[in-house]
């Protein structure tokens, strides 16, 4: 009887201690903070996607001015 008073309590009381964390994901503050973060990921993916594209763009113009060039030299 004893053991079995002792897990249960022990039980309880980390379910206590434990019980802020796993209400912190629905706080308005975690959402928020969710909220910025993923606006600053999305940032970066555009700012990647933007870079790429313009290192695609940088390229098929060295390109072309290379093949202008090669058909000037003829």
């Amino acid at each position: 009887m004893s053991n079995s008073m002792g897990i249960a309590s022990v039980f309880v009381l980390s379910s206590l201690l434990l019980s802020p964390l796993a209400m912190a994901e629905e706080s308005s503050a975690f959402v928020t903070r969710n909220a910025e973060l993923a606006a600053v990921h999305q940032d970066a993916r555009n700012a990647v996607a933007a870079n790429k594209a313009d290192a695609a763009k940088d390229a098929k113009q060295t390109a072309s001015k290379v093949s202008v060039d090669a058909n000037a030299d003829s």
